[in-house]
């Protein structure tokens, strides 16, 4: 049977992967693949409804240990119920956010230890690991201008801006330690030459 493929999406908001999941889908499915497109925290119905308590801005006394473990639930369950039955079926899992997003979001910008995110991974995930993540990186400063058109900010978009740059050094960072794993686009560009960087680097990884 053939093989499936884990690729990941990660970035700062207003980096633009939710505009390039799509295009990325769609790319996919015209080259002959067989696509499976979710998303984190999400992806599940129960993935779901935990998202809407981690974005909902009403939640001001959620704590970041209780937040860590809300994504880590929404993650064990998105796992068993899609990605590894995707994976074993020879699909391509194309997701939105991961676990790099949680080393970013609550280790770099709620400044939670790595080591107990580290814990929390290797209990949910046991060996499953992303095939290939697209970085698409941004400045911290245009992140917010973009995501500040957007009609009704979540709980994480009203963070400021101190919250991005952390969260922007840290995913670079895990880039540099795993160069084999990550590609980073530069999404400070037009949408067409973001295009054009994606589609270099899945035809290279997929050849």
């Amino acid at each position: 049977m053939k093989k499936g493929l884990f690729i990941t999406l990660e970035g700062i908001e207003g980096a633009g992967k939710s505009t390039a999941v799509d295009f990325i889908e769609e790319f996919l499915m015209k080259e002959g693949h067989d696509v499976i497109k979710t998303r984190e925290p999400g992806g599940t119905v129960i993935g779901e409804q935990i998202r809407e308590i981690l974005l909902n801005n009403e939640n001001h006394t959620l704590t970041y240990d209780t937040e860590l473990l809300l994504v880590f639930s929404a993650r064990a369950q998105h796992i068993q119920e899609v990605i590894l039955p995707a994976l074993s079926s020879g699909k391509i899992i194309l997701c939105d956010r991961f676990t790099d997003a949680s080393y970013a979001y609550q280790g770099g910008g709620r400044d939670i230890d790595a080591s107990r995110i580290n814990l929390l991974e290797k209990w949910v995930q046991g060996d499953l690991r992303p095939n290939l993540t697209l970085l698409f990186d941004l400045d911290a400063s245009v992140g917010m201008q973009r995501t500040k058109k957007r009609s009704d900010a979540d709980r994480f978009e009203r963070e400021e801006i101190n919250f991005f740059k952390k969260i922007r050094n840290t995913y670079l960072e895990r880039a540099k330690k795993e160069p084999q794993r990550f590609r980073i686009i530069n999404s400070a560009l037009s949408l067409e030459r973001v295009k054009k960087q994606i589609i270099t680097i899945l035809k290279d990884f997929l050849c």
